[in-house]
């Protein structure tokens, strides 16, 4: 075994060790368990909301983006600025709604709103949608960081079985409390790795910054800008929009929201997470240094590891593989507990209208080996990169926007039933459009250029958005004067 893989062992079981440690002298209950009895401080939500961006994707796929298209992987820069500032706004008033009716789950959220479980139901189907994707890309990257970094000695398939492990025993031991604990370290060592290879690669592929795009500018002429068609300005602005509509709409982030103290806290945060963005451009410039060191990888997800493999001694790759195992474990571990949490409660809980919040928290906790194994069998059958779950991830979450953003007026207009068919459309568009194959992709062949390189996310959302409109406008003309305080639905229709 190499001094890289001793490292990666020593990493896997820290994070371990870590995670059931955070259970100390604590009894997991229920609101323990998810939200960690609603008092974690600027600290830890700090870094709660910004370890479950900052995963693989950011270690492994936006690099991988520079490496392979250049230009278009400047998006990913972007979004993240832009939905902290929307932060600012939006999370005090989730924060106050949910801490006033003690909810435990995104769904909890919009059962409350619209006064219907059968709607939280269909919500929590598109948030477990959402979040396999996501969790596929953790252990995707998982399997690829410590492949490459132990040199083979440990494979792919063994990695994600370590990981999902792990994941799994201390997800079930101390729930939202271990994500918190190894948050905070995760994100402070992904940092120190992704800043040396965002300086230390272009400088040994080309002398520095500057050089390199020189280099690249000269050698793949265009590299750098945006293509006229396919990943045009037209991806780009519809890619970046979806994102930020739908950054805060994923299940897991909703634990964290509720798990704060109070709401001052997102918005102290909101001025210092942008910089956060600084971690990204460090890894785009270790992807554009790997096109140089190492042209020609046929999997470009490979850039930054392949590239730091080649130019570094093995402790150090070790060091850097260890960061990677982090980035993967943090995030995952929120996701199987929201995956956990909405399947128990808001998927199997209106089955078992007997079962009081101590039974439903045991289902949840049992229920975590099961959605691993699924989560390994997606990852194992998914076949797309991680940039591209990403993007599906957002694709399906950002469905629910709509719904939220008209819980949040004074007075809702929209009804539940047009939130529900808007969704239904929504969600049946996207899967349509990226797994139905190239006879269901119309908007290639009926929108005209450059429309027909809108995100297919995006183009989801516009029908969603449209039905939900239409259906409250019937809605409304039959009961002009309905409405309901508060983010209430204007009728039961």
């Amino acid at each position: 075994m190499n001094i890289a893989s001793v490292i990666l062992m020593a990493a896997w079981l820290g994070v371990m060790g870590l995670g059931l440690a955070a259970r100390r002298g604590r009894i997991m209950n229920l609101e323990q368990w998810t939200v960690g009895r609603r008092g974690f401080g600027g600290f830890l939500i700090f870094f709660l909301l910004a370890g479950e961006i900052y995963t693989t994707f950011t270690f492994l796929g936006a690099s991988g983006w520079a490496y392979g298209y250049g230009g278009p992987s400047y998006y990913i820069i972007a979004y993240g600025a832009l939905a902290y500032g929307l932060g600012y706004w939006l999370l005090p008033p989730i924060w106050r709604f949910a801490r006033t009716r003690k909810l435990y789950s995104q769904t909890d959220f919009f059962v409350a709103k619209y006064d219907s479980r059968a709607l939280g139901f269909g919500v929590a189907i598109v948030g477990i949608l959402a979040m396999f994707p996501y969790l596929a890309l953790q252990l995707e990257g998982l399997g690829l960081i410590v492949e490459v970094t132990t040199a083979g000695q440990i494979g792919s398939f063994a990695a994600v079985l370590l990981g999902t492990f792990a994941l799994t025993v201390y997800v079930m031991a101390s729930g939202i409390r271990a994500a918190a604990w190894t948050a905070a370290i995760k994100d402070l060592v992904l940092l120190a790795a992704v800043a040396f290879l965002g300086l230390y690669l272009p400088w040994h592929a080309s002398g520095g910054i500057a050089p390199l795009f020189h280099t690249i500018a000269h050698d793949h002429p265009g590299f750098l800008k945006l293509p006229g068609t396919g990943l045009d300005p037209v991806w780009f602005g519809s890619t970046v929009l979806l994102s930020v509509l739908g950054f805060y709409l994923w299940p897991h982030t909703f634990g964290s929201i509720y798990a704060a103290r109070d709401d001052n806290l997102f918005r102290r945060n909101a001025i210092f997470l942008p910089l956060y963005q600084l971690v990204l451009l460090f890894a785009l410039l270790a992807g554009f240094a790997a096109l140089v060191i190492l042209p020609g990888l046929s999997n470009h997800d490979l850039a930054l590891l392949a590239a730091a493999a080649r130019t570094l001694p093995g402790w150090m790759l070790g060091l850097i593989g260890g960061a990677g195992l982090l980035s993967a474990l943090v995030p995952g571990s929120m996701l199987l507990l929201a995956i956990a949490t909405q399947l128990a409660r808001n998927v199997a809980g209106p089955c078992l209208p007997q079962w009081n919040e101590e039974r439903l928290n045991l289902l949840a906790r049992a229920l975590v080996p099961l959605i691993a194994g699924a989560a390994i069998l997606f990852e194992r059958l998914s076949g797309q990169g991680i940039v591209l779950l990403l993007l599906l991830g957002y694709g399906y979450v950002t469905q629910l926007a709509p719904a939220l953003w008209a819980s949040l007026l004074t007075r809702n207009p929209v009804p539940k039933c047009a939130v529900w068919a808007g969704g239904a459309v929504g969600v049946t568009a996207l899967t349509l459009l990226s797994f139905g194959g190239a006879p269901l992709r119309w908007e290639q062949e009926i929108l005209p250029q450059p429309l027909a390189d809108v995100n297919t996310g995006l183009l989801a959302l516009a029908l969603n958005v449209g039905v939900l409109l239409l259906v409250t406008g019937a809605v409304r003309t039959r009961w002009p004067f309905a409405g309901r305080p508060v983010g209430g639905s204007v009728a039961d229709c």
